[in-house]
């Protein structure tokens, strides 16, 4: 079992930053990739970032995010700089357990709860 729990959301104007925090807990030595999704206001839940995956970064926050990890910490930072109203959604945290996952979230295995971000305009 690997636990994993978001912090950092909140509400920011546009052009503002945000860094968010995943940490892991239970069998973290399971765990292979890191990755961020997002789901913002009525739409799917996308891709954002991921570390030791095949994907660094979806298109959309490319030379704006930053995605970092630590270990055996196993904690996973996304620094979000210039941030536009179209970043607006509920950030998750995800981990795989084997192999190098991609951007389908189906290649995760673990979840957090999600932390709200918000960027006005």
């Amino acid at each position: 079992q690997v636990q994993l729990v978001e912090s950092g959301g909140g509400l920011v104007q546009a052009g503002g930053s945000l860094r968010l925090s995943c940490a892991a807990s239970g069998r973290t030595f399971s765990i292979y990739t890191m990755g961020w999704f997002r789901q913002g206001p009525g739409k799917e839940r996308e891709f954002v970032a991921a570390s030791g995956g095949t994907t660094p970064y979806a298109e959309s926050v490319k030379g704006r995010f930053t995605v970092s990890r630590v270990n055996p910490k196993n904690t996973m930072y996304l620094q979000m700089n210039s941030l536009k109203p179209e970043d607006t959604a509920v950030y998750y945290c995800a981990a795989a357990r084997l192999g190098r996952a991609g951007v389908d979230e189906n290649e995760y295995d673990y979840w957090g709860q999600g932390t709200q971000v918000t960027v006005s305009s």
